[in-house]
């Protein structure tokens, strides 16, 4: 009898329209022109963070800085899936996000170091950029507060009817927040056209995910909300890319919201101060040799005899190139003015 009850449950269940988790696409073939435009734009991305780390320990950026460097797959991937219109929104981890989305890297590297033609006219820093032109609405310093307004983009893109999707970031650590599930709960109902991409990378700030989170399988966390969701491997801008037109497709279609765990590792430490003792030397090396995106894709380049190291010596100088002039113009640019205080300031009434 018990054997046919848990029958009949089960039957039950799917004639009710039990959730079915989609599988992850196969990584995607990417032609030479896509493989080299993936190569130089995490390359730009990783040059520039290794230049802010260094602008950082010489005194020119102030405050909390959160490096990129590791992650940078999941960004440039991502991107190759958008369309004009659609947006992005994410964390205090942010800098390869702005570069992705084609800000200017004189603005970013300006705004870190608190100048007046930074993105956020020097007043944001690290963790506060914006950019609407380019449809980049933060940086945002709360955890996991970047959730609910990215929904609430994905409920404008609904409204007008526009085609367009919204990527909402967020880390391990912030999927553990309550405004998450109630942005979940809320796009699900309503059928938002909006991508959560939770960047897995394995540690949210020094406490890792198996100490942190009673279920470590984030493509799952939004089950009860009937919202589907796949693991994809974020350190290969291939799978990235698949993920993200499965993903788009699933919302412009109309079929609401779906959650893409981008597993996924950070090679520095959480932020600019923090030694990351709690972890070896030795599991950051094996990631770096055994799983880098930078050089899994120069490995493919070289090996389909795309790029020889010379054409590749040439990308890399030329993004250093973009990386100094930015600096350059970080360091010179003039400090905002004290009349700014009381500019851009919302006053309540």
């Amino acid at each position: 009898m018990a054997v046919a009850a848990r029958k009949a449950s089960a039957k039950s269940k799917s004639e009710s329209g039990a959730l079915s988790q989609p599988k992850a696409p196969k990584p995607a073939d990417f032609t030479k022109d896509e493989e080299l435009r993936a190569y130089r734009d995490m390359l730009l991305i990783r040059r520039f963070e290794e230049k802010a780390g260094q602008l950082y320990g010489m005194g020119f950026i102030g405050g909390f800085c959160h490096l990129y460097i590791g992650q940078e797959a999941v960004v440039t991937g991502l991107k190759m899936s958008l369309v004009e219109g659609d947006q992005m929104i994410t964390a205090y981890r942010d800098h390869g996000h702005m570069l992705a989305m084609e800000l200017s890297p004189r603005g970013v590297m300006a705004e870190l170091t608190g100048r007046r033609g930074g993105l956020s006219k020097g007043k944001g820093g690290s963790m506060h950029m914006f950019s609407k032109e380019k449809n980049f609405y933060g940086g945002h310093g709360i955890v996991g507060a970047q959730v609910s307004l990215g929904t609430g983009l994905a409920f404008a893109n609904r409204y007008r009817e526009n085609g367009n999707v919204c990527l909402t970031y967020f880390g391990d650590g912030a999927a553990n927040q309550g405004q998450v599930y109630e942005s979940f709960n809320m796009a699900s109902l309503w059928k938002l056209p909006v991508i959560y991409v939770i960047e897995n990378n394995r540690y949210a700030m020094g406490t890792s995910v198996q100490r942190s989170s009673a279920e470590t399988d984030f493509s799952h966390r939004g089950i009860s909300f009937r919202i589907p969701g796949i693991q994809v491997d974020g350190m290969d801008v291939r799978a990235v890319k698949a993920a993200g037109d499965m993903a788009t497709e699933w919302c412009r279609s109309g079929k609401g919201p779906i959650i893409l765990e981008m597993q996924t590792y950070r090679y520095r430490g959480h932020s600019m101060s923090d030694p990351a003792k709690y972890r070896s030397k030795d599991e950051v090396q094996k990631m770096r040799s055994e799983h880098d995106p930078i050089e899994q894709v120069k490995a493919r380049l070289a090996d389909k005899k795309w790029a020889s190291e010379d054409d590749l010596k040439a990308i890399d100088k030329e993004v250093r190139d973009i990386v100094a002039d930015a600096a350059d113009f970080a360091q010179s640019d003039p400090e905002p003015d004290v009349s700014e205080l009381y500019t851009d300031i919302y006053v309540g009434t």
